[in-house]
């Protein structure tokens, strides 16, 4: 059984459900880089309807950034989350902070308990989510065999979003229903205070 979709309808966004939708053009993972077919993630939706989690799907003009992509949807950046690929020791790992706040490597590599930590380059990653454009992955690493580390501030708000596949849709649910699928680790790694606006 597919789960309901909700949301509002508001000015540069629409929200839609995965059973309607109709195929989407193929979308450069980058300005500049090349073409390649997404698939809207579908896997990550599939995952959500046969856990029978709650979730809205809302598109919105393209945006490249995670400060982008919530202005657009107008989410707040605390609640707007952002994946960034990063290897720790000889692992590729996901870590999933808010849009408002950047990526403290050291906070990180403490609690990936590495020896060394960086950030991935993207030839290192881009063949590990052939569904996805590069720079909107969705924060399911247990989907795509990669660990999942979310900074603790994205566990005080009660909703999260995050980009579904594409820099032009994502995807909003619950945070609790998206910790006990994902089981990510949790913990402090970001710099900036978080605010509270988009």
């Amino acid at each position: 059984m597919r789960t309901k979709h909700r949301g509002l309808l508001g000015t540069g966004r629409a929200v839609v459900s995965h059973e309607t939708a109709g195929p989407q053009p193929d979308r450069p993972g980058r300005a500049g880089s090349k073409t390649r077919p997404v698939m809207r993630a579908i896997r990550v939706k599939e995952f959500l309807d046969t856990n029978r989690i709650h979730y809205s799907s809302i598109v919105h003009p393209t945006a490249y950034t995670a400060q982008g992509t919530a202005a657009y949807a107008h989410i707040p950046g605390r609640e707007m989350a952002k994946t960034v690929i990063v290897r720790a020791d000889s692992q590729l790992a996901m870590a999933v902070l808010p849009a408002s706040s950047q990526l403290d490597l050291a906070g990180l590599k403490k609690l990936c308990r590495a020896r060394t930590i960086s950030l991935a380059a993207e030839t290192e990653f881009e063949l590990k989510f052939p569904d996805c454009d590069l720079g909107a992955m969705p924060p399911f690493g247990n989907l795509y065999g990669i660990p999942v580390y979310v900074d603790e501030f994205l566990t005080q708000d009660e909703e999260i979003a995050f980009n579904a596949g594409t820099h032009n849709e994502l995807v909003k649910m619950k945070y609790s229903d998206f910790e006990r699928v994902v089981n990510p680790i949790v913990g402090r790694f970001t710099l900036s205070p978080i605010r509270n606006s988009a």
